[in-house]
């Protein structure tokens, strides 16, 4: 063999005949390689880099892959103990820091010889000696590869058309796309972990609120329909059609409880017979028709719902209030409380009301299915078939749909006013008023008749009330108001016949009210109060600012009046007869003042003639919604159907007819009261009702008739006089708030129970609160 030529030629022809797939042979400058100036290994690793194969990057790919898990591992582990330390004690000891030494990824060279390259090397030469070597060995190892290795194999395949099926090099590009697939896939599920649980923690808690929001709903909707499912349980038939529970309540205006002693109510005494039925009943203080019409309508006291008297200021409003002006008193914010018929109307229980006061004042927008306008001249026998016409619509139970016009009411109320006003017009004892008893009873006839004759006797409840008494007044039993007090200092006069006075200037008052006590000493036909001081508990006249701080009330049968009404001295020396003839709005529980009450029915299942406890009339509106199956709302009632009868009416037990007119007042003991001037707050519309008033000390004036009979003025007790002003903020009337009054008109009623009272009103104003937030008002 001949020997290499020293220029070089042999190597060139060497090469020229080599593969041109070996590294050395494309470029000079691949020789580089070689060189012995290079100390590192950074251009020999991205040389050996763009010279690997499917296989070396795979290798690559999945060492990187480990590389993360491990550090994720490292990170969560180093994550989860700074949570234990933290949590077992604030003195945990520092935890080493995972990422330390990990801030360069290695290559995939320097990973395969890791152990040699990280040993402490003591020379330099023998770095470059370690390093030449490993230059070597990956040089003979690509050499190799490019030769007989994969590459060749897919040069080779793709110059013959494509890949071959089961080719090694189609199976590592099939496993690259599956590697990456589930890469991918990892790291989006651990992007997803962390923003799950909240996921999970909002899905759920909307889940909650939107079941809480849909059985407060169905709790609201069943409030309204279980009154009617009940309705449906309860229904009966007359023999042509099927009658839910239906009451008729009559008010007969001015009608006093002996008129039923005088032989000239035969009708109402067999409706006595029939069904159950106080001695009398009481009404409330004032009493006066509008006043007392709504306490029956509502069950509040009149200080409660706000209609204080037939006529009065509010100086909240700053405005008058007149029962004979329908544009002031049919203004709804007069109105406070819920009477019968909105509470009917609520709970789906249709009503007809006929004339009843208040009636057409739109009280809480909502109003009865029919309702009669005021007509003092309404013929009694219109009354009678408009009552009995309303019984003759067809039931709901006919298919028509629940506040369809034409359905037959369920609650039906009337008023009649004929006995009051002959009363007022003749007096309580007049040939008139006798007559007007008499057609008023042969009015209740044709209504029971008619009950009758369309069996329903059994099945409609009835019930026959009145709002108070009336008692006979005479020009010898006035009083002049100019000899009383200086009227130049009285801005407002709310009332009559008593008389509720407001000072124009509220330093007055002290004055005013010690010179009206001064005269009292000497004139017992009139009493004095304060309102804020020595109101009578038994009134429940106090807690609200339309009442006027200083009010004159006469005895029973006494009246006051100006002298631009009528000059008593002039009127006395002519003989001049003093209009109206009767008059009422005194003591609440004087004789003169008793109203009725009678009830018959299916609610009503007590024996035939059964007599109860004489009560207030603040009682009725509970016993009325009871006789409907409708819930009332918070009042100042107590008492509750059935009714506990306490035996039978006897004739020879009757009450005595009281003497009419009081001829005169003798006074037992008087005291002059001097209290501290103090300034009146105003409350907010609607007002607040009663609280119950602790007293120390009292003073009281027993009057006694000088008649034979067992006719007397009830005893006036009066609270406290230094009792602290009491709050004038808003509240709603409670259900228990005051027992009912015994026969003497002595309130049995605790401070417990006001306690308990108050609470129970506080915690129903503020679920009422949160409802209407809810509802936004439309509940």
């Amino acid at each position: 063999m001949a020997p290499n030529p020293p220029d070089g030629s042999a190597a060139r022809g060497d090469r020229d005949n080599s593969s041109l797939l070996l590294p050395t042979a494309y470029d000079d400058d691949a020789s580089s390689i070689n060189s012995r100036d290079q100390d590192t290994d950074s251009e020999d690793d991205a040389l050996q880099q763009r010279a690997r194969n499917s296989r070396e990057l795979r290798a690559h790919d999945r060492i990187v892959l480990m590389e993360e898990e491990e550090l994720d591992q490292l990170v969560t582990d180093s994550r989860r103990k700074q949570e234990l330390v933290r949590r077992g004690s604030a003195l945990a000891l520092p935890l080493p820091n995972p990422f330390r030494g990990l801030g360069r990824k290695p290559s995939l060279g320097s990973m395969s010889t890791a152990g040699s390259s990280n040993e402490n090397v003591t020379g330099a030469s023998e770095k470059r000696g370690a390093s030449r070597t490993r230059r070597n060995t990956k040089r003979e190892r690509l050499m190799e590869e490019a030769q007989h290795g994969e590459d060749g194999r897919l040069m080779y395949e793709m110059e013959e058309g494509g890949m071959k099926e089961g080719s090694s090099t189609g199976e590592s590009s099939e496993s690259d796309e599956y590697d990456r697939r589930t890469l991918n896939a990892l790291a989006h599920a651990k992007s997803q972990r962390g923003r799950s649980w909240r996921r999970w923690l909002f899905i759920h808690s909307l889940i909650f609120i939107g079941f809480a929001i849909l059985v407060l709903a169905a709790w609201k909707l069943s409030k309204g329909r279980r009154s009617s499912s009940s309705i449906k349980a309860h229904l009966t038939s007359n023999g042509t059609a099927l009658f839910a529970p239906t009451t008729i309540i009559i008010s007969l205006d001015g009608f006093r409880a002996d008129f039923l002693q005088r032989g000239l109510t035969p009708r109402l005494n067999a409706f006595v017979k029939e069904g159950v039925s106080p001695k009398w009943m009481h009404p409330s203080f004032p009493s006066v028709t509008f006043p007392n019409h709504y306490t029956l309508a509502t069950g509040l006291y009149p200080e409660a719902h706000g209609i204080v008297g037939n006529t009065f200021w509010d100086p909240e409003l700053q405005a008058d209030f007149h029962y004979t002006d329908p544009a002031r008193s049919l203004d709804p914010k007069w109105w406070g409380g819920e009477p019968f018929w909105v509470t009917a109307e609520k709970q789906g229980v249709s009503s007809a009301i006929h004339m009843w006061p208040g009636s057409e004042a739109h009280i809480l927008h909502l109003e009865p299915e029919y309702v009669d306008k005021f007509n003092g001249k309404e013929e009694l026998d219109n009354k009678v078939s408009r009552i009995l016409g309303w019984l003759d619509l067809p039931g709901r139970e006919s298919g028509l749909a629940a506040g369809t016009k034409g359905t037959r009411p369920q609650l039906i109320a009337a008023y009649v006013p004929n006995v009051d006003s002959d009363g007022h017009k003749y007096g309580p004892n007049s040939t008139e008023i006798r007559s007007t008893i008499q057609e008023v009873d042969a009015m209740m006839d044709k209504i029971f008749k008619g009950l009758d004759a369309r069996n329903l006797t059994h099945i409609v409840n009835v019930i026959v009330v009145s709002d108070h008494g009336m008692a006979t007044t005479d020009t010898t039993r006035l009083l002049q108001l100019e000899d009383l007090v200086d009227t130049s200092k009285i801005e407002h006069i709310d009332g009559w016949p008593l008389y509720g006075l407001r000072p124009k200037n509220p330093d007055d008052l002290q004055g005013m009210y010690d010179g009206l006590a001064e005269k009292a000493k000497s004139n017992s036909n009139f009493d004095v109060y304060l309102r804020d001081v020595n109101m009578p508990e038994r009134y429940h006249f106090t807690q609200n600012d339309r009442i006027a701080p200083l009010w004159i009330v006469p005895k029973t049968g006494w009246a006051i009046v100006t002298k631009d009404q009528l000059d008593v001295e002039d009127a006395k020396a002519n003989g001049d007869v003093y209009h109206p003839r009767g008059l009422h709005g005194y003591d609440h529980e004087h004789p003169l003042m008793r109203a009725i009450f009678i009830a018959r029915g299916p609610a009503f299942p007590h024996p035939a003639n059964s007599q109860v406890d004489v009560f207030q009339n603040i009682e009725v509106y509970n016993l009325l919604c009871d006789s409907l199956g409708v819930r009332p709302k918070p009042n100042n009632g107590t008492l509750r159907l059935p009714l506990k009868p306490i035996g039978t009416h006897d004739g020879d037990e009757e009450p005595k007819i009281p003497e009419d007119p009081v001829t005169s007042y003798t006074v037992s003991s008087t005291s002059s009261v001097s209290v501290k001037t103090q300034t009146i707050p105003r409350p907010s519309v609607p007002p607040k009702p009663t609280t119950s008033i602790s007293t120390s000390t009292s003073t009281s004036a027993s009057l006694s008739s000088t008649s034979s009979t067992s006719a007397t003025s009830s005893s006036q007790s009066s609270s406290s006089l230094s009792r602290p002003h009491s709050s004038t903020s808003t509240a709603a009337p409670t259900p228990t708030q005051t027992p009912q009054d015994d026969e003497d008109g002595q309130d049995s009623s605790g401070s417990l129970k006001d306690t308990v009272a108050g609470l129970w009103d506080w915690v129903s104003k503020e679920l009422g609160k949160v409802w209407h937030k809810i509802t936004d008002g439309s509940g």
